[in-house]
């Protein structure tokens, strides 16, 4: 991660944790996804994916939707047509990143372990293969 992106995100993230910068973010997230300082990995019509900013693993990609879902309980489940297109993308994820070979995680958390106030899905993997000699 550039110097700018860490010192961005620990400038604002006391905001973004307040009820209005998760307002804020969930806006930009949704509506102005072009102006986050996140290199877009991934984009369908209806989700984004890039690394998490913050990475608690060291493969750790976020698949957001480009629709407000606040979560699960939300999600509609009479339109299939998002979660055909998560998984979709994190069996492309998979496969471009060789996590395979590795092992791998698709996480969706809830209730007081969801942390932002907007669906997201964690695809990690204990191992990143981009740093690894096996993926070079």
């Amino acid at each position: 991660m550039s110097a700018f992106r860490t010192g961005f995100i620990s400038l604002v993230q006391p905001v973004l944790r307040s009820k209005i910068g998760k307002r804020l973010t969930i806006c930009s997230l949704l509506h102005m996804n072009f102006a986050l300082p996140i290199d877009h990995n991934y984009e369908t019509p209806s989700l984004l994916a890039f690394f998490h900013p913050q990475p608690a693993y060291p493969f750790h990609m976020l698949l957001i939707p480009r629709i407000e879902i606040p979560d699960l309980l939300s999600l509609d489940v009479q339109n299939p047509a998002f979660l055909q297109d998560v998984f979709k993308t994190a069996q492309q994820i998979v496969k471009d990143y060789h996590l395979e070979q590795h092992g791998y995680r698709l996480i969706l958390n809830g209730g007081s372990n969801q942390e932002f106030p907007i669906l997201h899905f964690h695809l990690i993997a204990e191992i990143n293969p981009k740093t690894t000699k096996e993926y070079s």
